[in-house]
């Protein structure tokens, strides 16, 4: 679902063009449906996770939105992932921040401009979505109300928490990871349960033994949990 990193790539565009999305409408209802926003991964785009549109059930209003930042010779990602002989691999922080906040502001607006239920807000996030969509609930709380969180770890410096835990008490987390990911290690996600249970976070994590990527169990929890 993901293309791996590579140093070679030169990144970006622009961010002052609007972020792009496709939609899948509910069918239940056309006012004050669930949103559901699915935030892909590094290197993809917004066809990647809409692929998941046809085992959701159809009261849930699907938006799939593409990240700002377009890579050579395709693919999008929210933030840039440099190289350097000294430091490694790391990310670049203030486009992360930039991206986190642009991606609040649109969901907002996009539930308002389609009239849907902005007290039961659901963020679907797979890789630097992931780390993406823990930054909305870390960030924002008060707006959201389910995140997936799929493959993903808690960038400290991108999510910091609030002094006031009672400000999480509304948000619930499922959260996944393969213990034989490459990309992001697993060792870095096993955090994840006490990072959440530091602010009083409801969580759900479950392991599967995968690489980078979606098994059909972990697709079929997540639907449970969901619902």
């Amino acid at each position: 679902m993901e293309l791996t990193f590579n140093s070679g790539l030169h990144l970006f565009d622009s961010m002052d063009k609007p972020l792009y999305c496709i939609e899948r409408p509910a069918k239940s209802s056309k006012d004050n449906a669930i949103p559901l926003f699915l935030v892909h991964g590094y290197g993809s785009d917004e066809n990647d996770l809409f692929s998941f549109a046809e085992g959701i059930p159809e009261h849930y209003h699907i938006i799939s939105v593409r990240a700002p930042y377009s890579m050579q010779p395709y693919g999008n990602a929210w933030y840039a992932i440099n190289f350097d002989a000294e430091k490694g691999k790391w990310s670049d922080l203030e486009q992360a921040v930039a991206s986190r906040d642009l991606l609040h502001h649109f969901i907002q607006d996009k539930c308002k401009e389609r009239h849907l239920d902005r007290n039961k807000i659901c963020v679907l996030g797979f890789s630097q979505g992931s780390i993406l969509s823990y930054a909305l609930a870390f960030q924002y709380p008060e707006f959201y109300h389910k995140f997936i969180c799929l493959s993903g770890y808690i960038n400290e410096a991108l999510a910091e928490a609030k002094g006031n835990i009672e400000a999480y008490k509304n948000i619930h987390i499922f959260a996944s990871h393969g213990t034989q990911d490459q990309v992001i290690p697993f060792d870095w996600a096993e955090k994840i349960p006490s990072q959440l249970n530091a602010i009083g976070i409801d969580h759900t994590f479950k392991a599967y033994p995968i690489g980078h990527g979606v098994s059909p169990q972990n697709f079929a929890d997540l639907l449970k949990w969901l619902e």
